[in-house]
């Protein structure tokens, strides 16, 4: 391996990483095309050896940046560990499926699927605002919650319920994390939102439900391609680069946190996953014509 291959993907992985921990999406969702459509325009030896290798590593780096954002937002005491450890319980067991199908695929539905999934995340990112009257709930109520981060400021809301419907869509965002490496924090954060809760909050909350929930599935993906191709399979030349920079951007993240417009954040990534869907599922056709 050459270790001096990827040494452009350091700033790059800080970038992506910063920008994961500000909008609560998963920053593989950025790592995955990157690694697909990115690196054979650099030249044949730069494309990773398959599908599966791109999303593994890319839930690999991933883990390691929201293990950084998840301590940046450990140290604001911004994360409701009640309401991470309920979404948790779902979103765990059905990654670990979604990784073992991910094995056993073809190519052009992992693609396709990855298209398809964040054309819609695009449209819930750009629709998405909390509700306006979130603030006006009652105090009395039996399900509200005050959070008090490290600088002093209140975080009051009304803890969401999620029914069927809620643990549907979690169980369903899980899956095609494990299978496709992105589903998961976004989500969450969507879902977080909707229902309530400042942005600061359902941010960090969703990091801690993505963090748990990608150790699993990038665990299950890892033992796959070390049993099929050997510890070669791994692109350990890239995360080389990558590990280091995630860790760094996860805690710039944090500390931006507030300063930049969630609003422009979040509108800003979905043009972006306009752009990547169209590219994957052209892709995803082409290798469905080459089968």
């Amino acid at each position: 391996m050459d270790f001096t291959l990827y040494w452009f993907m350091f700033p790059v992985s800080i970038l992506v990483a910063t920008c994961a921990m500000l909008s609560g999406i998963g920053g593989a969702a950025l790592f995955t095309p990157i690694f697909i459509l990115v690196f054979p325009l650099l030249g044949p030896e730069y494309v990773l050896g398959s599908t599966i290798a791109a999303i593994g590593t890319a839930l690999i780096t991933q883990t390691f940046g929201f293990l950084s954002g998840f301590v940046g937002y450990y140290r604001r005491k911004l994360i409701d560990y009640r309401l991470a450890w309920r979404i948790i319980l779902v979103s765990v067991p059905v990654a670990v499926a979604g990784a073992l199908t991910a094995g056993v695929v073809h190519d052009s539905v992992l693609l396709g699927s990855y298209a398809l999934l964040v054309a819609v995340l695009s449209v819930v990112l750009w629709r998405n605002r909390p509700p306006a009257s979130a603030a006006a709930v009652a105090m009395k109520d039996a399900g509200w919650r005050t959070i008090t981060d490290s600088r002093g400021q209140q975080y009051s809301y009304d803890v969401p319920r999620f029914g069927p419907g809620g643990a549907a869509l979690t169980g369903a965002g899980a899956f095609l994390t494990g299978m496709v490496s992105v589903g998961i924090g976004e989500v969450t954060i969507s879902q977080l939102t909707r229902k309530g809760l400042p942005i600061a909050v359902a941010a960090a909350t969703s990091v801690l439900v993505v963090i748990t929930t990608v150790i699993f599935a990038s665990s299950t993906l890892v033992v796959q391609l070390i049993k099929n191709g050997g510890w070669t399979a791994v692109p350990w030349n890239l995360l080389a680069y990558d590990i280091p920079g995630v860790l760094i951007g996860g805690q710039i993240g944090p500390r931006l946190q507030g300063r930049i417009s969630p609003h422009t954040m979040r509108r800003a990534i979905s043009i972006l996953f306009v752009l990547l869907a169209v590219a994957m599922m052209f892709v995803a056709l082409r290798k469905l014509g080459a089968v």
